[in-house]
């Protein structure tokens, strides 16, 4: 089985954020990029795969040389082989379009990817990849089973779960769940120091259509200052729920 882990170069969440250019641009300057957590519980899964079913497992970003850290990392835990794909990821549908010519070129049988990334939360690159490749789709997967070509995958739905029964090949949009917590890893020296050795090749992206464009970013408004209302006061703390917070 061979397997390609679609890793997202994201902030750290303890990042302080800002932009430039009119807040039309993300300011990179200072901020501490780390795979995006969904695609972390989707490589330690393939990883599982590997050393259970002796899975081969590559993994593919879309991004510049500044990405080039994240994917080591991500070899260094163990996966194979990286590819980049030496473009901007600026909108989902860009993004999936460069990942289906790197699946189809590299034969995949699985494709696991997050179900969304954690910087703009599109959740759109995996259903996206899978309608271009015309293959099967499982989003918001918590677990994977393989036997063969025959899937068993288990996704969260409202309320509840659901079961799956499908073939390959497939993508997924994997989250947290698909593996606990306790089992991602942490590259060792042993790992730092193969992951020097394995291949990280860099191909040109495709003419592709760049769907959406940025046109400014927003910060949260500031909380405000805390009011305390005296417990006696219940008149008084419907006023303001009622007339200033407006939540009834």
């Amino acid at each position: 089985m061979k397997i390609l882990v679609c890793i997202s170069n994201v902030p750290d969440t303890t990042s302080k954020i800002n932009f430039t250019e009119g807040d039309t641009k993300f300011d990179t300057n200072g901020v501490q990029f780390v795979i995006n957590p969904n695609d972390e519980f989707g490589l330690t899964r393939a990883m599982w795969f590997k050393e259970k079913q002796s899975a081969i497992v590559h993994v593919a970003t879309v991004g510049g040389p500044n990405s080039e850290s994240t994917i080591r990392k991500a070899l260094a835990i163990g996966a194979d082989e990286a590819i980049r794909v030496n473009a901007e990821p600026t909108d989902g549908y860009f993004v999936a379009q460069q990942l289906a010519e790197v699946v189809k070129n590299g034969g995949y049988d699985l494709i696991i990817a997050g179900r969304e990334s954690i910087d703009y939360n599109g959740g759109m690159v995996p259903g996206i990849l899978a309608t271009l490749l015309d293959i099967n789709f499982v989003n918001t997967c918590i677990d994977l089973q393989i036997d063969s070509d025959n899937v068993t995958a288990t996704r969260e739905i409202d309320g509840g779960k659901e079961k799956i029964a499908t073939s390959l090949p497939l993508v997924i949009g994997g989250q947290k769940g698909l593996v606990d917590e306790s089992d991602l890893r942490i590259p060792n020296m042993r790992g730092i120091m193969m992951a020097r050795k394995k291949p990280l090749n860099v191909v040109e992206p495709i003419d592709a259509i760049r769907a959406t464009n940025d046109v400014k970013f927003e910060k949260p408004e500031p909380k405000g200052a805390v009011k305390l209302v005296d417990a006696a006061n219940i008149e008084e703390l419907i006023d303001l729920l009622h007339n200033e917070a407006k939540v009834i």
